[in-house]
């Protein structure tokens, strides 16, 4: 049995956020999906729930953290290839989200960070097939960059 994840985020604006999220690609399931929350589908086990903010607030006691102002968790998420990690980014810009800071490029793994309109943070990322497997120290030692004593 696969395992389903459902990322739940807080939402000013759920119309504005159902249309960013459509404009990276993304589909929106209807039969979860009302005036006070909609499922996102990344993939087919991966989910993100974007609720208004007084909704969201049903789920807890605690306080609800502005996104705009506060981090609470950034989602990352990979793509297949760098070209890949670019293209979902500039989706991001054209959709109204912002990029979040400058692109991060360690070799074996490439990355680009963005915000969506209410300020939630992603972060999508390609990593070299072998440091995925057998981690960045392999990777570099492959490339002839292993640590130096």
């Amino acid at each position: 049995m696969a395992t389903d994840i459902f990322v739940n985020l807080p939402t000013s604006d759920l119309d504005r956020s159902k249309a960013f999220f459509e404009g990276l690609g993304w589909k929106i399931n209807p039969l979860f999906t009302d005036e006070n929350a909609a499922c996102v589908v990344i993939d087919e086990h991966v989910y993100l729930m974007v609720l208004t903010r007084d909704f969201f607030s049903t789920f807890t006691d605690k306080p609800i953290a502005d996104p705009s102002t506060s981090l609470q968790v950034e989602t990352a998420f990979s793509r297949d290839s760098r070209e890949a990690v670019d293209a979902i980014l500039e989706k991001a810009l054209a959709a109204g989200g912002t990029e979040h800071r400058q692109p991060q490029d360690y070799d074996f793994m490439y990355a680009r960070d963005f915000e969506d309109p209410d300020g939630n943070l992603f972060s999508a990322l390609w990593m070299d097939p072998v440091a995925a497997e057998k981690g960045p120290e392999a990777f570099l030692a492959q490339q002839g960059q292993g640590q130096q004593g």
